[in-house]
């Protein structure tokens, strides 16, 4: 019978979660529709074309998906952080030293099979990114840093170090070409397109792929459970034999591994060469997206599609209504701020809620 209740419980804990995402899309929404109005823009004429520009053609469907493909990588990479209770927000400099990385592999290393190159190349992005996530897990490990701290430093080391590489004398300035990018990629390191006539690309097939690798490394490996434990409560976890230390870093490492990945598939994908910040903006995203999917692998995936929807389509919106492109990052921070106060609101809830059932009993 307790078994029974508690199962109840967890399954109305998961219902509650669920709705809050549901509102705190829906509330997010409304208030794009009121900023709009207060603007003199047309809301659901704004709105409506972003969701034509997501839909309404064999190119901005592609493109939606385009979006998705870093968007998941990026925001399981901040899940995975997550789980063990360490904030990265330095996915976007680790996107950033992972496109470096796959951009120079693609085009320094010549004459490798196409499955080998590209393989080459992603694996090089994917320790790219967690070289730069194991800084900030050591020093959390080994000094209590916190890793907010130095992963924004890092960012900034990350976006400094991309623009210098393609600047002016750059060591991986094009010097054939007048903008700020390396040479392109070998041909054999470009990731095959799967759709004619659009830029979608595997990356999507191998973002999903990882999705689901992640989800079992979670929830169904030894290591993904005790990751999961120190992140519940650190100090039953080490008083249980888990190293607590070693496990902060090993979800740093993982978790900028997989923005590292995001930014190989950027540029092997899509750009087919280092541009100075060519990321415009997803390891911010990630935030929103991993807290949307309620840090589920498997939801991200959703959240991320949504995510997609608002980028593809806030192109056409600029162009048919005048609506800035921006728009995407306000409804951005309104998910992220309502998610946010979600949580403790509900904590405030529950215990009053109890408070009240208490004096009801001792009365």
């Amino acid at each position: 019978m307790n078994a029974k209740k508690v199962h109840m419980h967890v399954d109305s804990d998961r219902l509650i979660a669920w709705l809050r995402v549901v509102v705190t899309v829906v509330l997010a929404f409304l208030c794009g529709f009121l900023i709009l109005g207060f603007t003199k823009f047309s809301p659901a004429g704004a709105f409506g074309a972003m969701f034509r520009g997501a839909f309404g053609s064999k190119r901005g469907i592609a493109e939606t998906f385009l979006s998705m493909t870093p968007l998941i990588l990026s925001g399981l990479g901040f899940a995975l952080a997550y789980q063990c209770r360490l904030f990265n927000i330095g996915l976007e400099g680790q996107i950033a030293m992972g496109g470096l990385i796959a951009a120079y592999l693609g085009y320094a290393l010549t004459g490798l099979p196409p499955v080998v190159h590209v393989a080459v190349c992603l694996l090089g992005s994917a320790l790219g990114g967690a070289l730069w996530g194991l800084g900030p897990g050591y020093l959390k490990a080994r000094y209590g840093i916190h890793e907010v701290i130095s992963v924004i430093m890092l960012n900034h080391i990350a976006f400094k170090v991309s623009a210098y590489m393609v600047s002016v004398g750059g060591p991986m300035k094009d010097r054939s070409d007048f903008m700020p990018a390396s040479p392109f990629i070998a041909k054999s390191a470009e990731l095959t397109r799967i759709w004619e006539g659009t830029r979608l690309n595997i990356g999507i097939v191998i973002a999903l792929v990882v999705c689901v690798m992640v989800w079992v490394f979670l929830y169904k490996t030894s290591p993904g459970f005790k990751l999961r434990a120190v992140g519940q409560n650190m100090h039953t976890a080490g008083a249980t034999g888990i190293p607590v230390k070693s496990y902060t870093i090993l979800a740093m490492v993982l978790s900028g591994a997989l923005g590292g990945l995001a930014g190989g598939i950027e540029i092997l994908g899509i750009h087919h060469r280092l541009l100075a910040q060519f990321s415009p903006g997803y390891g911010f995203d990630a935030i929103a997206v991993a807290l949307l999917g309620l840090l589920n692998p498997l939801a991200i995936v959703a959240s991320a599609f949504l995510y997609g929807v608002l980028r593809s389509g806030s192109v056409l919106m600029q162009v048919v209504t005048g609506v800035s492109k921006d728009m995407v990052s306000v409804l951005t921070a309104i998910i992220i701020f309502f998610m946010g106060m979600g949580e403790p609101i509900g904590r405030y809830l529950k215990a009053r809620s109890f408070e009240k059932r208490k004096k009801k009993y001792a009365a």
